[in-house]
Parts: C-alpha cells; sequence; structure tokens
C-alpha cells in the first residue's frame, strides 16, 4: 500500500522539467509509466472477476452431467504454470542502472555548467565598469588590439575599415 501512495504522490512532469532529463531518459520512464498503468488497470480487471465456479449450476442447467463431470476433474487438476521472471527482473534492473548513470552524468554536467556560471558571473561582478577603463588596460586585456593599431599607423591608415558602412560618415566636409 505504501508504494501505491508513494506512486501517487510523485509529480513526473515536475520531475521532467526540474531534473533536466535527455529526451531518452523522458521517453522511457513515460514508457514504463503507461507500461506500469496498463499492467494496473488489467489487475484491476481480472481481480474483480469472480474466481469461483458453481458446478451445481452448470449439472441443474445442463443435460449431459458427463461433461460437466469432466470439466470440473480438469478445473480441479488446473495447477497454474509458474514462471520465471527473473530475466524480466534482469531487465529491469539493466534498465534501472542506465537510467541511474544517464541522471548521474546529467547531473555532473550541470554541475559543470553551474561552476562555470558562477565563475562568470563572480568574474562579471569583479569586472571593472567601461567608464574606468582607460586604452592602456583594454591594450593589455588584448594585446593584439595594440598591433593592429600600430601596424594601420606605420601604413598611415587612419580610418577602421568597415566603420563608415556600419556607423556613417560623421565629417562635416
Amino acid at each position: 500500500m505504501a508504494t501505491k501512495a508513494a506512486a501517487a504522490a510523485v509529480d513526473f512532469t515536475r520531475i521532467y522539467t526540474t531534473l533536466g532529463l535527455g529526451k531518452e531518459t523522458i521517453a522511457a520512464l513515460q514508457a514504463f509509466r503507461k507500461r506500469h498503468t496498463d499492467a494496473q488497470r488489467i489487475h484491476g480487471q481480472y481481480a474483480s472477476q469472480p474466481t469461483t465456479v458453481d458446478f451445481s449450476h452448470y449439472r441443474s442447467v445442463l443435460k449431459n452431467q458427463a461433461i460437466v463431470d469432466e470439466a470440473e476433474k480438469l478445473f480441479k487438476d488446473f495447477k497454474p504454470v509458474t514462471y520465471d521472471v527473473n530475466a524480466h527482473i534482469k531487465a529491469v534492473e539493466a534498465f534501472e542502472t542506465k537510467a541511474v548513470a544517464k541522471a548521474q552524468e546529467t547531473a555532473e554536467k550541470i554541475d559543470d555548467e553551474l561552476k562555470a556560471l558562477q565563475a562568470t558571473l563572480a568574474n562579471i561582478e569583479e569586472a571593472r565598469p567601461f567608464d574606468d577603463l582607460s586604452c592602456d588596460d583594454v591594450g593589455k586585456a588584448h594585446p593584439r588590439i595594440v598591433e593592429a593599431v600600430e601596424t594601420m599607423v606605420k601604413k598611415g591608415k587612419w580610418t577602421v575599415p568597415g566603420y563608415k558602412e556600419k556607423f556613417g560618415d560623421l565629417s562635416l566636409m
């Protein structure tokens, strides 16, 4: 009974959205849930059916008593076949281990992304505002900009290629 209450208390839509599960994992969970609900429905149908057979009723209705006697004998001699469910249990356990491994892999990826985002956020918070930056600071951060400016000055180029096309010509003459 505790498992039914636990299964009813699980909010699968919240699990799908908050855990960031992969498409394969979500599809496998949904397929498993569908098979489980189908099995519960079928079990409920068969459990509600009567399990006893009233042979005296059939003796009073049918004229051929030999058929009723034979059916009663077959019914009493019937022994249900037992199935070895170990193969199914192993398949479920294999699926479970795969799902757990995928979940752990996803959790590790999310943890790595969170660490990277935390580092980026800390870097942004510690960065100086643009108003406080000087050309020397930008040059120290990106030396290739200084090199590009020096080569442009040596060649006598005083305009930045593509600037007029992007921002227009601001000269008055």
